[in-house]
């Protein structure tokens, strides 16, 4: 067997390493994006990207986006629950105006509470069981075309209640 000159592997051996490098930016990038939900229509046509703060445990999901005095464009909440269930919210404590997002288990869109008042105690739902419940900014909704029917599909994450 004819030895390869040590040029020849080092070559072979620097495009490996590049390949690797390249393949490892990648995943890094996507791992920088974080938990996303990209919102999409019926006919599949994407409405929204939003990065989402997760709150999967009851404590989380109390707290929520309260005392909170900004929130980025695309980015909100996502409150997570075990099974789909009728979904209560309130606005006591929170600062901004909210849109409720409220999909069942599929991620399908069942209802939206468009512009929940700031400081309100006022009982915030929808008619339909939900198992998540999406809060990005107020009006986001009506900026971006989001409607009942169109379906949340979660990135980067599992959406799974931790109690």
């Amino acid at each position: 067997m004819q030895k390869r000159p040590r040029l020849f592997r080092n070559r072979i051996g620097a495009a490996a390493a590049v390949a690797a490098l390249a393949i490892l930016a990648l995943a890094i990038g996507a791992c920088a994006q974080g938990p996303r939900i990209e919102i999409v229509g019926p006919d599949g046509a994407r409405r929204a990207a939003v990065s989402v703060e997760i709150a999967d445990s009851s404590a989380r999901r109390e707290y929520g986006l309260m005392y909170r005095r900004h929130l980025d464009e695309n980015a909100g909440m996502i409150f997570v629950f075990k099974a789909p269930q009728h979904l209560e919210f309130w606005m006591k404590n929170t600062v901004i105006p909210l849109d409720m997002i409220f999909a069942d288990g599929a991620g399908k869109i069942v209802g939206i509470v468009r512009k929940a008042e700031p400081f309100s105690e006022a009982i915030d739902s929808v008619e339909q069981d939900s198992q998540y419940v999406l809060e990005v900014n107020g009006g986001f909704c009506e900026r971006h075309g989001v409607k009942p029917g169109d379906t949340l599909r979660f990135e980067g994450f599992v959406p799974k209640a931790a109690d």
